[in-house]
């Protein structure tokens, strides 16, 4: 008897895709392709967005969410103040966003005073 455990190679054919999956990467490339087209600066200004938005939700929340919030604030700080002007004619937009939602940040983390 062999003490050779290896299997023995096998030509067995592919698995075919079926319909929905080669729909599916049909819809990823198509995707792709159409992303391929947008300048990056407008694809990371929109991602940026949704760094804000994640931000203003864990800041809605109740209990708000501070921890959470603070990352999401941190990662667009980076995006905002690392790529700067390269974010074209959204970088403006983005400084003032950043700038808003830290202000709420702060006045989320602040003790609340009582009325005077």
């Amino acid at each position: 008897m062999s003490s050779d455990h290896t299997m023995p190679a096998t030509d067995s054919p592919k698995p075919e895709m079926d319909e929905g999956t080669a729909e599916a990467l049909e819809a990823v490339a198509e995707a792709r392709r159409r992303l391929a087209e947008v300048p990056a600066a407008i694809v990371v200004a929109n991602h940026a967005m949704g760094l804000f938005e994640l931000a203003a939700i864990h800041l809605s929340a109740e209990p708000v969410r501070l921890s959470d919030a603070q990352v999401a604030i941190d990662a667009l700080g980076l995006l905002v103040d690392g790529l700067g002007e390269r974010l074209g004619e959204h970088h403006d937009t983005l400084v003032a966003a950043l700038g808003n939602i830290r202000l709420v940040f702060v006045q989320k983390s602040s003790p609340a005073t009582p009325n005077e």
